[in-house]
């Protein structure tokens, strides 16, 4: 059994931890290989998008022209695009609209409507699409990243530092761009840190792109490449954190009373961070556990119900406390004000406390969960003493872990340029 001891603000829990794969991104459904061109008169072997292009025209693709040629440096048009990335398929998530510019007898009518529908490409206020206007890269960028949806797990600051250009990035494009750079789909030639985000996309830079998508979601060979932006990213994973754990608790009152059969809801703190074998904090200290304390015959126990991290995430948490026996007695004569001093009640304890000494003005914002004791008081009228359970939660109240807890671990804000 692994028992974790106390351990205070500044120094952190240790564990050897297992851990699950992270979420997988969407899949695509590519074209499979299949005859077509793979060579072209004006893309050479040492051309910078050789590879990119050419597995792209054995997928289908992308495509050449009859004279044999690719033409990689010409400019593509946004009716271009949806014609190319209508090819890789995925799930339709919207139904097509009927924009004011593309006429139902378009030649690319039917790409654009399919790019649209798929989630890739949207229009312009006005509903117009502009389909003879040349894609801007930020465009190409924009429509595979929101098409995959993907979203940034660093800093947007972080992130695109990377580019000596980041000021060009327009305000809609920064959260996808960052996303983007992220997965490695953007492909710069001949400097991968200049994003060029307002330059029209080249045939070449489409094919890169394009495939680069492809290899997010691992269909398709990672190309090494020097002209892909690269940064380093913390990977997120899932990671386990076994059964018979101990967490170590706090809470902001320094005695609990609780009478028979009471069942009080009341959040207990991580009093130390818990950490994984590599040091990477799994639970921040602070983080919340809520759940109850429920008294029987044989004594009371903490039943936690959730865990409440830090960064926003909520998991259900089967742990435990070990069960409390102790007992304090409460007299007649008692004096109330010293008794319940820093001290929080369950709603019999309340009650037996009120019923016993006569004093009726106990706050309700000591008793946990803020309940009436009113209706309870009338079970100890008469009584000279009562004998309540006694919790100290600095000793008590340290959760066992009953099954294993998996968190995750995403990072923000740990990104660098490479």
């Amino acid at each position: 059994m692994s028992v974790l001891h106390r351990i205070k603000s500044g120094t952190s829990v240790l564990l050897t931890l297992g851990t699950v794969a992270g979420t997988a991104a969407p899949m695509l459904v590519a074209p499979a290989p299949s005859f077509a061109q793979t060579a072209f008169s004006d893309v050479n072997n040492n051309y910078w998008a050789k590879d990119f292009i050419q597995d792209l025209s054995e997928r289908g693709i992308i495509k050449g022209f009859p004279d044999g040629s690719f033409r990689p440096d010409a400019p593509v048009t946004r009716a271009e695009f949806a014609a190319m990335i209508r090819s890789v398929k995925k799930a339709k998530t919207r139904a097509a609209v009927g924009f004011a510019d593309v006429p139902s007898n378009f030649w690319a009518s039917g790409a654009i409507a399919e790019a649209y529908e798929m989630g890739w490409m949207s229009g312009y206020p006005g509903n117009v699409f502009r389909p003879a206007q040349q894609i801007p890269r930020v465009q190409v960028v924009v429509a595979l990243n929101n098409g995959m949806g993907y979203e940034p797990t660093c800093d947007f600051q972080d992130v695109l530092s990377y580019y000596s250009d980041a000021g060009e990035i327009q305000s809609y494009a920064v959260k996808s761009v960052a996303a983007a750079t992220e997965k490695q789909l953007v492909v710069s030639y001949p400097n991968p840190k200049s994003l060029k985000p307002n330059k029209s996309a080249t045939r070449a830079e489409v094919a890169a792109f394009i495939y680069q998508t492809l290899v997010s979601t691992n269909q398709a060979r990672a190309i090494n490449s020097p002209y892909i932006a690269k940064i380093n990213v913390s990977e997120s994973v899932a990671v386990k954190i076994p059964s018979g754990v101990t967490i170590p608790i706090e809470y902001t009152k320094g005695k609990i009373l609780l009478g028979p059969n009471d069942k009080s809801p009341i959040t207990l703190t991580v009093a130390a961070d818990i950490a994984g074998n590599n040091g990477q904090v799994l639970i921040p200290e602070g983080s919340k556990i809520s759940g109850e304390l429920r008294s029987t015959a044989s004594g009371v126990q903490f039943v936690a119900q959730e865990l409440s991290i830090l960064n926003g995430s909520r998991v259900p948490l089967n742990a435990t406390s070990q069960l409390i026996t102790r007992k304090e007695t409460v007299t007649k004569g008692v004096n109330v004000g010293n008794l319940i001093k820093n001290t929080a009640l369950g709603a019999a304890a309340a009650a037996a406390i009120a019923g016993v000494t006569g004093d009726r003005a106990i706050a309700t914002e000591e008793v946990l969960g803020g309940a009436g004791i009113g209706t309870l008081i009338g079970v100890f009228l008469g009584r000279d003493k009562v004998d309540l359970y006694a919790v100290n939660p600095d000793t008590d109240l340290d959760l066992l872990l009953n099954s294993e807890l998996v968190v995750g671990t995403a990072s923000t804000g740990i990104c660098s340029a490479r």
